[in-house]
């Protein structure tokens, strides 16, 4: 198989307007499965569709996210699968993820994981009884920010998401620091994909937990997005669109600030308004 192309492809379409029909070249958003695989013991723990690109913080925060490893040690070795019956062919839609030796491993939960579509994820399948079950802590209380900042991080992130300029189709989600300094940014078809290579970067860069950052996410925030955070220690959370109800009562179980319809100069905090110091 040959190298994933990114983020876009070309494709022809046909602009219907005022009665009028023209051809034109349009930009799709790449969607390719990826199967992770962990090599001891060999097996398959999730396929997904995503974008093509950071595939290997992808599995590192899909593994982190669920609770299969919890710091930067637990993880030996990702790489590509290469195909022993073709001459050594990579395949660059598997990853093999080798964790370190003697590690004690709880698999059972990944059993819902085995397919993951880029659009939901497994919503609905988790439960606030299992994070407590996990002992996630509740986020500490001591951070605040201002409500400008809190303003300014759609257009920042608008400025720097790439592919979606040219598609209009990719989810993003961005870390900021509490000045509202982008750090970093991930882009994926899926909300999820991009959320776990977000926290997979970090993850494979030792800077873990977040608990001075702000994480933004395009779409709205779900659940498993909430519980993604939490795993990585992140106090507050926004999005431009709306909470679950479900990503609510994760937010004030476990004390994550959960903002919400954040567009121009307006959104709505659902959880934890004491970080944001001008509306305590």
């Amino acid at each position: 198989m040959k190298m994933p192309t990114g983020g876009k492809k070309k494709t022809k379409v046909w602009v219907v307007e005022n009665d009028q029909v023209r051809p034109r070249s349009d930009q799709l958003v790449t969607e390719e499965p990826l199967e992770i695989r962990l090599v001891l013991p060999h097996r398959t723990i999730a396929l997904t569709m995503r974008t093509p690109g950071d595939d290997f913080e992808l599995a590192a925060g899909f593994l982190y996210s669920e609770g299969v490893v919890s710091s930067r040690e637990d993880i030996d070795k990702i790489s590509y699968c290469v195909d022993p019956d073709l001459d050594g062919e990579q395949l660059y839609n598997i990853v093999n993820v080798q964790l370190r030796e003697g590690l004690s491993l709880n698999l059972q939960p990944l059993e819902r994981h085995f397919f993951t579509t880029s659009a939901c994820g497994v919503c609905g399948k988790a439960s606030l009884e299992a994070l407590q079950l996990r002992e996630c802590p509740i986020i500490p209380n001591g951070l605040q920010v201002s409500v400008e900042v809190i303003y300014s991080l759609p257009d920042k992130l608008r400025q720097v998401q790439r592919v979606f300029s040219s598609t209009g189709g990719l989810h993003a989600a961005a870390l900021f620091d509490t000045q509202g300094q982008l750090l970093s940014v991930r882009e994926d078809i899926g909300r999820h994909n991009a959320l776990d290579k977000l926290i997979g970067s970090v993850l494979l860069s030792g800077k873990l937990p977040l608990n001075d950052s702000i994480v933004l996410v395009s779409g709205r925030s779900s659940f498993e997005i909430l519980q993604k955070c939490l795993v990585a220690g992140v106090p507050i959370v926004c999005a431009v669109s709306a909470p679950s109800s479900l990503a609510v009562e994760l937010a004030k179980e476990f004390g994550i600030t959960l903002v919400g319809f954040l567009r121009g100069r307006r959104f709505n905090v659902y959880a934890g308004k004491d970080r944001i110091h001008t509306i305590i």
